[in-house]
């Protein structure tokens, strides 16, 4: 399986990105980063490439791909409406055109998050802005799945690229296990999203497209 990436040096995008390297059947990871990783594996091939907005330069980085993962975010603290629809909407929907060009059997998983608005007529932007971005992915002509978790804990030395997050996960660490225990289905972890976007390009397009962290869960503890 060969597996375009997006998003690598993210929190979550590492713990794919560990999945991906672990993962007997993926044999291609092909991560399209602005700046280098800092790190090497047999399978990890990294694309350096800065306009997010058009791919045509790496076009043939990006033919043939099995699957997608879409795990590059931003924190809509901070700026504005127009700056995080660009990055979240605009960058997402141009790399999904390029990677499902020509090849509708794809598949494309997009990480969003709980509380994404599908309606698009919420009060909040950013949910608004990531239930706008599922729905047009959803409609491309390409196996897409969305994946809402809601809390996610780094669990092999993964790290927020924002300062803010970094603080916030150091605070409260602790609360995990007891989230686990209480709420089960409310936490995952970078391991379990990981693997569940894996399998989820197994399911060859079946299944429900939105899931959400019990989906998620049970995806993660699949074995191929």
């Amino acid at each position: 399986m060969k597996v375009i990436l997006f998003g690598a040096s993210g929190m979550v995008g590492q713990g794919v990105l560990r999945a991906c390297i672990e993962d007997e059947g993926v044999t291609e990871i092909v991560a399209v980063v602005r700046r280098p990783l800092g790190r090497s594996a047999r399978k990890l091939r990294e694309v350096l490439h800065a306009d997010f907005t058009d791919f045509a330069p790496i076009a043939a980085d990006l033919a043939g791909a099995d699957a997608c993962f879409w795990s590059l975010g931003v924190s809509a603290v901070g700026r504005s409406a127009s700056e995080y629809e660009k990055i979240t909407y605009t960058y997402t929907l141009a790399a999904a055109q390029a990677v499902a060009a020509g090849n509708p059997h794809v598949t494309f998983v997009y990480v969003s998050g709980e509380g994404t608005d599908s309606t698009e007529q919420g009060r909040a932007a950013w949910a608004r802005i990531k239930g706008r971005t599922e729905n047009a992915l959803l409609a491309m002509d390409m196996r897409a799945y969305a994946f809402r978790p809601g809390w996610i804990q780094p669990v092999h030395g993964e790290t927020s690229g924002t300062r803010l997050y970094r603080l916030l996960y150091q605070l409260t660490s602790w609360l995990y296990p007891v989230l686990k225990r209480l709420a089960p289905h409310s936490v995952t972890s970078t391991e379990s999203l990981g693997r569940a976007m894996i399998a989820a390009a197994r399911l060859g397009g079946a299944g429900p497209r939105i899931l959400r962290t019990r989906q998620i869960n049970q995806l993660g503890n699949l074995r191929p």
